[in-house]
């Protein structure tokens, strides 16, 4: 077996699960749409030649990710799907080729295809009765509350044949229209709350809000296009372009741009007009979909694990424009991270005008060979994230030098490190003023402490009026401090605004409320370098307080499945340091809760058992599961090893099924697992 190339699925598959989650669950990308999409190429690719490495829960045969516990989970009336891409000419007529191989000249449906967040709404009667995200195809989440405030949903069909049908479901994409998503980001960050990184993700924030007011005031626009494939009661109708014009008539919103092409030049036609007419639509787009027109088509053509044959996005190429590269610069992160930044003269790219792109690190710079000074092409990776493709070499004329890595930290002036195998160069400095801002910015993170309406812009004014030094200084602060905090005192303008007492009641409310966050999101929130929130998790139910883990030994802690030397290492560190020590000290002392609930061992009759969750269950939310088990003193763990005593099976299992199996652990099913939960036993079960 080749080895690199296991390690190399394995990396790939990490990576892509991670941002998966950031995506679907999370609304907050951290990687562009190109970048997400060449590691799952690699991925294909490498599955493709190693096809006895393919396994069930890669990423490569699913879709998106596990419906959130914070929603009930819905089963969909059938499996809903993701599309394929063709990122050129030549994989859209690639696959053209391979539809017309299989059944011949077809017509086909062309439509843009929006960037929005797609749901699935279903009717009784014609009754609007319930309305889901896609999930992970096959369970999404229940958001009919927050469906209903849109104001283009129809609530009801009076007419036939949809009012006739006992249940009949449509989709579509709820979207922002690009102002509405300006204003929303406008107001977002003079409110000091997360500012989208795109509509598509605003959208999807916006439908998960626990409350429905939020997202009204949201004004989320819709288009209906799609049928539930193969479902029962649905309509009679033939054609996709057919099935469009009847949900128009029955009052849905449809996108105007839908076509039928009967050649391939009428198809590239449609892509060069959707492409030249993208940034002067109301909506954002990134792409058009071809799809069969004929139902009967679609069905003989199928579907793959992920995708129907029958239908495939053309994506866009990024807009590239040139501009001057007039400096690089130093930002500095909160785990010390040197990241140099591209300055270049302001140019406008897919509708917005750029001055300024991340450049990763020195290695990438040297790599892409630019220098300071050269004219360059820059783009936004999916139209959202700056980016510097190349310099253009032919326009330099001898004043261009190049980019130098600094050897001190230029914030503290703390000479920077550059571990063996990293290619980060790092300031070690805990006290470091860049630092401060980066991690008092990630305390009050969603994934963290939570506290919203402190954003970037507050914590900087807190730093500066000296009100703020540390995360524990965020409990210190009062209501009057709040409220007089002057946030635009640099408006070009000359005039200044207050915080205002209605900001300061709101956030005086919610830093009252995180002190009672659970115990490993705080831990995670103190952005210990590689404790992520998976480890705060294990480490938190291992040890249950973040005290205890402050004196546990490195023995101690890499005794804990997922917890190497590396991580431990880092935890030490974190902890030897006189100035986190009494961190955790005076959180205690604000009233911070830094430890679980009492253990009941008399409630803990599985301690000392180990789970593991493999494939769909049908019934119950792994979530919950997860932590049902936990309260009963299980550990509940990611991968399987010789010291899983149980391995629970869903639908679908991946290759930790084909691990249990080969080490012989005990295989129970989800029927099984409700019985050990009421029960808080495992006598029946050979345990």
């Amino acid at each position: 077996m080749d080895e690199n190339a296991v390690q190399r699925i394995k990396t790939l598959r990490d990576e892509l699960n991670h941002h998966a989650h950031l995506y679907y669950a999370e609304d907050a990308p951290s990687i562009s749409d190109e970048t997400y999409d060449s590691l799952m190429r690699e991925l294909e690719a490498l599955e493709a030649r190693h096809p006895e490495l393919i396994t069930s829960d890669s990423p490569t045969q699913r879709i998106g990710t596990a419906p959130s516990s914070t929603f009930t989970s819905v089963k969909h009336i059938a499996r809903m799907y993701s599309l394929d891409n063709a990122m050129d000419l030549s994989e859209l007529d690639a696959w053209l080729d391979r539809v017309e191989e299989a059944v011949g000249p077809v017509v086909y449906t062309v439509e843009f295809k929006v960037d929005g967040s797609s749901i699935a709404l279903t009717y009784e009667y014609g009754l609007f009765t319930q309305a889901a995200t896609r999930g992970d195809g096959t369970f999404g989440e229940d958001i009919t509350a927050n469906v209903r405030v849109i104001k283009d949903i129809p609530p009801w069909i009076s007419e036939p044949p949809i009012a006739t049908l006992p249940r009949f479901e449509v989709r579509g994409e709820a979207y922002l229209p690009k102002d509405t998503f300006e204003k929303l980001n406008e107001d977002q960050e003079r409110e000091g709350q997360k500012v989208f990184a795109n509509p598509r993700n605003a959208a999807a924030g916006s439908l998960r809000q626990k409350d429905s007011s939020v997202t009204a005031s949201r004004e989320l626009a819709t288009y209906m296009y799609a049928r539930a494939d193969g479902a029962p009661n649905q309509v009679e109708v033939g054609t996709q372009f057919d099935f469009i014009r009847l949900l128009k008539e029955a009052g849905f919103a449809t996108n105007p741009d839908v076509r039928r092409c009967t050649t391939r030049e009428e198809i590239y036609a449609f892509c060069e007009d959707a492409l030249q007419r993208r940034f002067d639509l109301s909506y954002e787009i990134d792409g058009v979909v071809v799809k069969v027109d004929s139902f009967a088509l679609q069905d003989e053509l199928g579907y793959t694990a992920k995708a129907p044959r029958w239908a495939i996005a053309f994506k866009f190429p990024p807009e590239e424009k040139t501009t001057v590269l007039r400096d690089i610069v130093i930002q500095v992160g909160r785990t010390g991270v040197l990241t140099p930044v591209a300055e270049f003269d302001p140019v406008l790219v897919a509708g917005s005008t750029i001055t300024r792109a991340t450049l990763h690190n020195e290695d990438e710079i040297r790599r892409k060979g630019i220098l300071v000074g050269d004219t360059i092409i820059v783009r936004k990776a999916g139209d959202v994230i700056p980016e510097v493709v190349a310099p253009l070499v032919e326009f330099r004329n001898g004043d261009e030098y190049a980019f130098v890595m600094p050897d001190r930290c230029p914030s503290c002036d703390t000479p920077v490190v550059r571990e063996e195998d990293e290619v980060a160069v790092r300031c070690v400095n805990a006290l470091c003023p860049a630092q401060r801002q980066e991690k008092l910015q990630h305390w009050v993170s969603r994934g963290a402490a939570d506290i919203e309406g402190l954003g970037k812009e507050t914590i900087a004014r807190l730093v500066d009026a000296g009100l703020v030094k540390d995360v524990a200084d965020f409990y210190s602060l009062t209501f009057d401090q709040l409220a007089a905090l002057d946030l635009l005192r640099e408006k070009q303008d000359g005039s200044s605004s207050l915080f205002g007492e209605t900001m300061a009641s709101k956030v005086m409310v919610n830093i009252e409320k995180s002190k009672k966050r659970p115990v490993a999101k705080l831990l995670f929130g103190l952005g210990i370098r590689h404790v992520g929130a998976t480890v705060s998790d294990a480490l938190i139910t291992k040890f249950g307080s973040l005290e205890v883990i402050e004196e546990a030994s490195e023995e101690q802690l890499t005794a804990l499945d997922g917890v190497g030397p590396v991580i431990a290492q880092s935890i030490g560190q974190f902890f030897s340091l006189q100035s986190n020590h009494g961190l955790v000290s005076r959180l205690k002392q604000a009233g911070v809760v830094l430890e679980t609930e009492p253990i009941d061992a008399s409630k803990h009759t599985l301690a000392g058992l180990t789970f593991v969750l493999t494939g769909t269950l049908e019934h119950l939310k792994r979530a919950q599961v997860t932590d049902d088990l936990r309260s009963l003193g299980a550990t509940v763990s990611s991968s399987v090893s010789k010291n899983t005593s149980y391995v629970i099976v869903g639908a679908d299992p991946g290759s930790k099924y084909d691990k249990a199996v080969s080490l012989g652990i005990p295989l129970l099913t989800e029927g099984d697992l409700v019985r050990i939960i009421e029960s808080g036993s495992v006598v029946d079960f050979g345990g």
